[in-house]
C-alpha cells in the first residue's frame, strides 16, 4: 500500500510501486518509476526520466534527476537509473546523462550517499559503495564495486576508480585509482593499498600478499607499470591480480603514483 502525504504532488504518469512512501511537499515528475518499498521524504523532487529500484530511502531534501550541469544539454531524453536498496540522504543531487556520454547516469545496489554528494551526468557508480558529506562525481566519472570515498573529496571528470579502493577524506582526485589501493591529498596519490577493506575483504592472508607483491613491482620497482602489469597477465593467475593489472594498462587519465 502505497503512502502518500496530502502535501505531496504526483504528477499524471508516474509510476508507483507498492508500499512507497512519498513525504509532505515532494514532488513526483510524470516519467518517474518508483520501485517496491522505497521512501521520499519531505521536500523532495524526483523529475525527469528516473527509475528507482526496490527499497531505497531518498531522505529529504533531495534533487534527483534534475537536468544535467552541462552546458551541452539541450533537453534531449537522458536518463537516471538507481538500483535497489540504497541510502541517499539530504541535499545530495543526482543528474542523468547527456547524450556525448551515453546518456545514462547509473547507480547499483547497497549504497550509501551521505549529505550534499553530488553525482553528474553519466557517471557509473557500483555496488556497496560509500560516498561520505559532500563527496563529489564529476561527470563521466565511473567507480567499481566497494569504493569508499571520504567527506569533502571532489573526483575530476573522466576518472576511474577500481573496485576496493579507498580515498581519504579531503582529498583531490584528478586521475585513475587502480582496484585494491589507498590514495590521498591534493592532488590525490597511490598510499599503499586499502588494508582494511582487503582484510574485510578476503579471509585468506596470502590473498592480500599477493596483492602486496604486485603492488610493489608495479609501482615501487624501476620497470614501467605497463611492462610489469603485462608480466603480471602472463604469470599470475590469480583473478585479483588480473584486475589489478587490466586496469594499469587501460588508464586513460595515468596513475598518480610516486617511485620510492
Amino acid at each position: 500500500m502505497c503512502t502518500i502525504h496530502k502535501t505531496a504532488i504526483i504528477e499524471n504518469g508516474a509510476i508507483l510501486g507498492n508500499n512507497v512512501c512519498i513525504g509532505a511537499f515532494s514532488i513526483i515528475g510524470k516519467n518517474v518509476i518508483i520501485g517496491d518499498g522505497t521512501v521520499v521524504d519531505s521536500h523532495s523532487v524526483i523529475s525527469g526520466y528516473t527509475t528507482i529500484g526496490k527499497n531505497n530511502h531518498i531522505f529529504s531534501h533531495a534533487s534527483i534527476g534534475t537536468i544535467p550541469q552541462d552546458l551541452k544539454y539541450d533537453g534531449e531524453k537522458v536518463e537516471l537509473i538507481i538500483g535497489n536498496n540504497n541510502k541517499i540522504r539530504e541535499y545530495t543531487l543526482f543528474n542523468p546523462g547527456t547524450k556525448g556520454g551515453g546518456s545514462i547516469t547509473k547507480l547499483g545496489n547497497n549504497n550509501l550517499f551521505m549529505a550534499y554528494t553530488h553525482i553528474a551526468h553519466d557517471v557509473i557508480v557500483g555496488d556497496n559503495c560509500i560516498l561520505a558529506n559532500v563527496a563529489t562525481l564529476a561527470g563521466h566519472v565511473e567507480l567499481g564495486n566497494n569504493v569508499v570515498i571520504g567527506g569533502l573529496t571532489p573526483v575530476h571528470q573522466f576518472c576511474k576508480i577500481g573496485s576496493n579502493v579507498m580515498i581519504a577524506g579531503g582529498s583531490v582526485v584528478t586521475q585513475d585509482i587502480p582496484p585494491f589501493c589507498l590514495a590521498q591529498g591534493n592532488r590525490a596519490i597511490l598510499r599503499g593499498l586499502n588494508l582494511n577493506g582487503l582484510r574485510r575483504k578476503f579471509k585468506k592472508r596470502d590473498q592480500i600478499d599477493e596483492l602486496k607483491r604486485a603492488y610493489k613491482l608495479l609501482f615501487e620497482s624501476n620497470e614501467t607499470i605497463s611492462d610489469v602489469a603485462k608480466k603480471l597477465l602472463e604469470t599470475s593467475t590469480n583473478s585479483n591480480i588480473h584486475e589489478l593489472a587490466n586496469f594499469v594498462l587501460k588508464t586513460k587519465r595515468g596513475i598518480p603514483f610516486n617511485r620510492k
